[in-house]
């Protein structure tokens, strides 16, 4: 009899527990009484949807030059789809942290920005015209990396360039697959954002599967990993010996320095909650957050004490010194290495002020497995 009660007893606490779990979209949820909807609203309408927006904008149009560089195969139409490019990528920069949702399901980051591009493979997808795009051993011969390399790093020359699409129909048509991959993979995302953006912005609970703790962990890890680690501290060889073929945009090359900037400033927009697109305009951000637990004594004050501060100082302090890097990374590693340590340096500050700090401070449990031990 007592051990048909303890087991009672077991499975009451279970089902307890259970109950507290799934009111995962609760406000009551939290503890600080902070009105996370508000900032999720903001975040999405006017950050994060937009961002999308302008994105596909730009990759239509990148789509459309490759097109007319396919129906007149001249150096103005190439010159034309290889300025779109550079256009694009930037764009890309403002939404790469959101791999979240179904950009997380059909791994769109990877297919779109995995660096550098694995030229033996495209290659052989250009002979063989027959590559599936949702294999993850084409991720690397896909997306930006692959455009990358076909638009700039086939030959020594735009001439040899020109002759080498005018020559190879394989090669233009491999190229117009990417761009068709691209632009379906991008079209889903928009579409799972516009039908989906109320009950993100509703799940404003605090807990591992709530919406601003999914998308505050996508944003450290992005800044962490995707532009700390990838775009600086992998080429600069903080880990390994120097890569600089591994730096991001290496066949344009004196775009890097541009694409790390814009990723940085998408970042500290982020941070602050200001519209895309504006630099005036700004709503609820984590900045907002941050400041909101200052006022009302619900931080740690001693970890707490100048945190908002400290974080904007970062995003300068890491901005001043991408501004002292040469415009091609690959360049600036193999002439003066240490200048990029520095910047690793300083965007590594960031991540603690982020990761370690900030998270602790909201209240939210860091979600991914950190391999280089920061």
């Amino acid at each position: 009899m007592k051990n048909i009660e303890n087991l009672f007893f077991c499975f009451t606490i279970i089902l307890l527990i259970s109950s507290c779990n799934d009111s995962d979209n609760s406000q009551s949820s939290t503890s600080d009484n902070y009105n996370r909807s508000t900032l999720l609203n903001n975040l999405v309408e006017n950050i994060i949807i937009p961002a999308h927006e302008n994105f596909s904008s730009e990759l239509n149009d990148l789509n459309n030059s490759i097109s007319g560089f396919e129906n007149e195969r001249t150096i103005q139409n190439l010159e034309l789809a290889q300025s779109q490019f550079i256009e694009t990528y930037k764009a890309w920069q403002h939404i790469e942290m959101f791999n979240i949702g179904y950009s997380e399901e059909i791994y769109y980051v990877s297919k779109m920005n995995i660096y550098p591009a694995n030229v033996t493979r495209i290659l052989s997808n250009i002979e063989s015209q027959d590559a599936d795009m949702n294999n993850p051993y084409n991720y690397s011969s896909q997306g930006f990396p692959a455009l990358d390399y076909l638009l700039f790093g086939l030959e020594d020359s735009n001439e040899m360039i020109l002759n080498t699409y005018i020559d190879s129909e394989n090669s233009m048509l491999y190229l117009s697959l990417i761009l068709e991959s691209m632009l379906s993979n991008t079209e889903g995302v928009i579409d799972y954002w516009n039908d989906n953006k109320n009950d993100f912005m509703n799940s404003d609970g605090n807990t591992s599967t709530s919406s601003l703790n999914m998308l505050a962990n996508d944003f450290v890890y992005y800044f962490e990993k995707g532009l700390r680690a990838n775009k600086i501290g992998i080429p600069a060889g903080v880990w390994s010996g120097l890569l600089p073929q591994n730096v991001e945009a290496f066949y344009k090359g004196d775009i890097s320095k541009i694409l790390a900037k814009e990723a940085l400033q998408a970042c500290s927009d982020f941070f602050n909650g200001i519209h895309f697109g504006s630099s005036q305009i700004d709503g609820e951000g984590l900045y907002d957050y941050l400041d909101y637990l200052d006022d009302t004594n619900y931080a740690d004050s001693a970890m707490f004490t100048g945190l908002n501060d400290d974080i904007l100082n970062s995003f300068e302090n890491s901005m001043n010194k991408l501004n002292l890097l040469e415009n091609n990374f690959a360049a600036q590693i193999q002439n003066d290495n240490v200048k990029m340590l520095e910047a690793y340096q300083a965007i590594q500050q960031g991540v603690v002020r982020l990761k370690t700090n900030m998270l602790s401070v909201l209240g939210i449990s860091v979600d991914y497995y950190d391999a280089d031990g920061d």
